[in-house]
């Protein structure tokens, strides 16, 4: 299965550079990252049915044009296009305030790699910012199950570091020093409207 950008050209993964197939599409966007964003999507719900919060996983808009009928009962996609590049996540309102988060993992143990970012999320990350929205990521290091809440304006400044010149990750020790760890727990499983709370006068 082939998926291409709107000026048609290929998408690539992060770690190859290869056309996605369907195998690859589970290790990306199943396995890797599946267990914090099923613990988000409980905690937005949590958040939601108690009136706390609305906040929801953005879809990714795509636009189908090969399609395979090999049964009358199932279809199999063989062709489609991202409509437009993704931006963050998650969206939505907590009292009367926008918010907006990117949620990462990774296998290291020492360090946070910012080519797990794009462009374009920087850039809307930046614009969320400028109209004093609350912006952020969720960053998780899936070896030890520690989840830290990273405000998104310091993920610019590292990615402004790499830019210039600098390491290409965020250190765990940096990650520590300027996010807030966010415990598991059972209701809500990510409870980071309580960072919220802490972090910025309503």
């Amino acid at each position: 299965m082939h998926f291409n950008y709107p000026n048609g050209k290929r998408f690539f993964s992060n770690n190859q550079l290869k056309p996605i197939k369907r195998k690859d599409l589970n290790i990306s966007y199943g396995k890797r990252g599946m267990t914090l964003e099923e613990d988000l999507n409980e905690t937005n719900q949590y958040y939601l049915s108690r009136g706390i919060a609305v906040i929801h996983k953005k879809p990714t808009p795509i636009q189908i044009v090969n399609v395979d009928y090999p049964k009358r009962s199932a279809a199999v996609i063989r062709e489609a296009y991202f409509k437009q590049a993704s931006t963050t996540d998650y969206n939505g309102i907590y009292k009367g305030k926008y918010i907006d988060f990117e949620a990462k993992e990774t296998k290291l143990t020492t360090a946070f790699p910012l080519k797990n970012f794009h462009e374009h999320q920087i850039q809307h990350m930046e614009q969320v910012l400028e109209q004093d929205g609350i912006c952020f990521v969720i960053l998780r290091f899936s070896s030890s199950e520690e989840v830290y809440f990273f405000e998104a304006h310091y993920l610019l400044s590292y990615w402004e570091r790499m830019k210039n010149g600098g390491r290409k990750s965020i250190t765990k020790e940096e990650i520590k020093q300027n996010g807030l760890y966010i415990p598991l727990g059972l209701q809500p499983r990510l409870d980071y409207i309580k960072i919220i709370d802490q972090l910025y006068d309503f």
